[in-house]
């Protein structure tokens, strides 16, 4: 960060400093104008306090990136030139050091500072101007670098890029990164680096594979952790049947959380295989598939429901072993998103409560982390006030999320086909909801051997209108699935 930006920073905490003067007056209702109701202006003002802190410790922590990076590069260079690889450690543990203790910090976290700084003032200049801007936090500049981590210049420029520049080709939908909390912007940037990583994803699944393994780790007060790296077919199946048959068991005369219940009945399976009274439901687990990768002409991934891309090969496999848990979806070949089915009835139908995963992926309430598979179908606009039972009108709520919609003064507002609705808060502030990043398929000029194979591309997609709009539903009729006899391809 040169000088100017570092003027350019304090300018923006010294705005946040005064917006901070400011919500504090408003917080103690000493600038609230005459008539106006204190006690909201008192909510206003913490809120809008909260949120001025958070700017200014964005910028403070873009300051210790600046000064942190500005001292590892002073230090290098007065310091001698390193005539060995044990010299050069020892000079860079001298620096890491001195930062550790004018800190009072640990070495390890001095070091982990220390090498995010130097990523975010040499590699990552959009994420450290969001940084001064106080556009997103500290937590959020450290999953950039997490997620950068590795890759070449140019893959961490996209990935940068596509989340934090909105003029971007394919740029991130739905929230900003700053408005995503960091554990959530976390798996959007991993999903992407896997979709996007110059190493091909079925090389990389290969390494994986070799790599499975069950482990048990010992904890404290008697208890300890058993965990299995398997495929992400294998863990999403279990997952999902495990959900099901705690779901099952759930009722009036059950103490037990669902928590409890799936761990439950997933280890009965394991030690009688079949837990005593345990119902076995089939996992349910959506894959979406690109359908020149089912056909092998593209490499791209596939997705499976609350996991992200999985090799091509694994969704074929899938498809080819009739595998019964997994429900395919294909993707439109114009725009990467799903096809549609839907309905016109108050009772939400498995169809379409499939498609409210496939939007969601998750709660939509902002932040939430819940799976799509623990989720309710709500209507947005009650059914008795004249809601329509389309996607534009429903959400799938947690039970939590859903319980403070029909409790509080929370309410979700504006969903439509492909985005998740946003929330309102009891304040009046509206509050974005995650959006799926959709993508359009890389389609290549042919299928087939040279001069053989149909030019693919959107004019010769069939077009055939589905049904007319439903009650709540807005824009044009959408294309039935032209693939419905899939299975022949991968038999052919």
């Amino acid at each position: 960060m040169e000088s100017r930006a570092v003027a350019e920073t304090l300018e923006a905490i010294n705005a946040s400093l005064a917006a901070l003067a400011e919500g504090a007056g408003r917080a103690d209702g000493t600038l609230a104008p005459v008539g106006s109701d204190p006690l909201q202006d008192q909510a206003d003002g913490c809120l809008d306090g909260m949120a001025a802190v958070a700017r200014v410790e964005a910028g403070i922590a873009a300051l210790k990136v600046h000064f942190a990076a500005g001292y590892a590069n002073a230090a290098a260079a007065i310091a001698a030139p390193a005539v060995s690889p044990q010299e050069r450690t020892a000079q860079e543990m001298a620096v890491t050091s001195e930062v550790a203790c004018v800190l009072t910090v640990s070495e390890r976290s001095a070091a982990a500072l220390l090498a995010e700084s130097a990523a975010l003032t040499t590699r990552l200049p959009l994420t450290l101007a969001a940084l001064r801007s106080g556009s997103i936090s500290w937590q959020h500049a450290r999953v950039m670098c997490d997620e950068t981590a590795g890759l070449d210049p140019a893959a961490a420029a996209a990935l940068e890029a596509h989340f934090l520049d909105p003029e971007a080709p394919f740029a991130a939908r739905g929230c900003a990164a700053g408005e995503l909390v960091p554990g959530r912007l976390r798996a959007k940037a991993r999903s992407w680096r896997e979709r996007h990583h110059p190493v091909s994803i079925e090389a990389r699944h290969r390494k994986g594979v070799k790599d499975r393994r069950l482990e048990f780790v010992p904890d404290r007060d008697g208890m300890a952790w058993l965990s299995a790296y398997v495929t992400a077919d294998v863990a999403a199946a279990v997952w999902s049947r495990a959900t099901e048959a705690a779901r099952a068991l759930q009722g009036p005369a059950e103490s037990r959380t669902l928590t409890q219940l799936r761990v439950d009945v997933a280890t009965g399976w394991l030690l009688v295989g079949e837990a005593a009274g345990t119902p076995s439901p089939k996992a349910q687990v959506l894959l979406t598939v690109p359908v020149l990768s089912l056909l092998g002409e593209v490499t791209e991934a596939a997705t499976l429901d609350g996991y992200g891309p999985v090799p091509p090969s694994m969704a074929r496999r899938l498809v080819a072993d009739g595998a019964g848990s997994f429900l395919r979806v294909l993707t439109d070949p114009r725009s990467g998103a799903p096809l549609e089915i839907g309905r016109t009835s108050y009772r939400v139908p498995k169809t379409m409560r499939q498609w409210l995963r496939l939007r969601d992926g998750r709660c939509p309430f902002p932040g939430c982390n819940n799976h799509s598979l623990d989720n309710e179908a709500d209507h947005l606009l009650a059914w008795s006030e004249g809601g329509g039972t389309g996607v534009t009108n429903l959400g799938q709520p947690c039970r939590k999320h859903h319980r403070l919609k029909h409790t509080t003064a929370w309410r979700p507002v504006d969903a439509t086909r492909d985005q998740p609705p946003r929330w309102i808060s009891p304040a009046g502030r509206s509050y974005p909801s995650e959006q799926q990043d959709w993508e359009p398929p890389h389609l290549p000029d042919h299928t087939g051997h040279a001069d053989e194979g149909p030019e693919w591309g959107p004019s010769d997609w069939p077009d055939v209108l589905a049904r007319a709009a439903g009650p709540g539903e807005t824009g044009p009729p959408l294309p039935v699935d032209p693939w419905h006899e899939w299975a022949l391809f991968t038999a052919a």
